[in-house]
């Protein structure tokens, strides 16, 4: 089974370079992806990342600054033309409808997939979306216009089987399987109970994802990010910068690493570097200061979870 994990498609900010593209990233969570920013160039990324675009059923966009979803009309002509069926939803502030069905207008173009535009409007901590083995959280950040963050957390997982100790007991079928990982005890005919703990071992810890990009420096969040597994953290800036980012409504490669320590996160990837910068180890040093278990996220990376 494929562990849970973080592409990174894109991590500079507003200016691409030869080496790095604007923000987008591909995270793969208990059997589904999800697409979250899409940058220009979002779907190039994607072949080179050897990821099928197809897989992809959700979307979600942080805010509606330029190099955040410049690549969005790309992946939809795209699934126009591979004769996609499948419903594609897209979580996004109000107005990315607009700019998606204008564009389709004057380029005499048509949606005929389904499109389930679903706003996000709340500036509060709130779940948006979830499935049988995730749920989805938008954590408020601080920019020059309204953007979100995204908590990814896995739903608890089934007990794993004893196969051993299950075998001992000739009455277990496997139809009986299912029950058994979900934590009952098994009943023989004669009414002897088996303990579930007899049966099976605990699963391994749900795991969970941050992402949060082009906002200031906000101690409010961590409460959002407590003990959070891996934390993608932007840090536009180094810190000599910091006056910078506070006034363009950005975070230096310090603060982000004060929000991981505040939280008491795993790991934090650092990404939106400036393209002032020529070094990106020198944002991934300032961080390791503060929190040690720090990285800069590089293009077409995948990082575990």
């Amino acid at each position: 089974m494929i562990k849970s994990n973080i592409t990174i498609l894109g991590c500079n900010s507003s200016l691409p370079t030869r080496d790095f593209c604007p923000t987008s990233q591909i995270l793969y969570m208990r059997e589904n992806y999800y697409l979250i920013d899409c940058g220009e160039g979002t779907q190039v990324q994607l072949i080179k990342a050897k990821i099928k675009i197809n897989k992809i059923n959700n979307i979600f966009i942080s805010h509606l600054h330029g190099d955040h979803y410049y690549g969005i009309m790309g992946i939809l002509a795209t699934y126009q033309l591979l004769g996609r069926k499948n419903p594609l939803n897209i979580y996004t502030p109000n107005g990315l409808n607009k700019i998606i069905y204008e564009n389709f207008k004057w380029s005499k173009s048509n949606i005929t997939y389904p499109l389930n535009i679903i706003f996000l409007n709340s500036k509060e901590y709130q779940k948006i979306y979830e499935n049988d083995k995730v749920k989805i959280y938008i954590i408020p950040l601080i920019h020059k216009i309204y953007t979100n963050g995204f908590l990814f957390k896995e739903k608890k997982k089934l007990r794993n089987l004893n196969i051993n100790n299950v075998n001992k007991i000739k009455e277990i079928k496997i139809s009986d399987y299912l029950n058994i990982k979900k934590g009952k005890d098994f009943i023989k005919k004669n009414g002897q109970i088996i303990p579930n703990k007899f049966l099976t071992f605990k699963p391994k810890k749900p795991l969970s994802y941050a992402f949060c990009t082009d906002t200031s420096y906000n101690p409010q969040i961590t409460k959002y990010l407590k003990n959070v597994d891996l934390l993608y953290h932007e840090s536009t800036y180094l810190h000599d910068h910091h006056l910078i980012a506070n006034k363009r409504g950005h975070s230096t490669s310090i603060q982000a690493a004060k929000i991981a320590k505040l939280s008491n996160v795993k790991k934090l990837l650092l990404g939106h570097y400036s393209c002032r910068y020529p070094n990106i180890k020198e944002f991934e040093k300032e961080a390791q200061q503060i929190f040690p278990n720090t990285e800069a996220s590089k293009n077409l990376k995948t990082y575990f979870i």
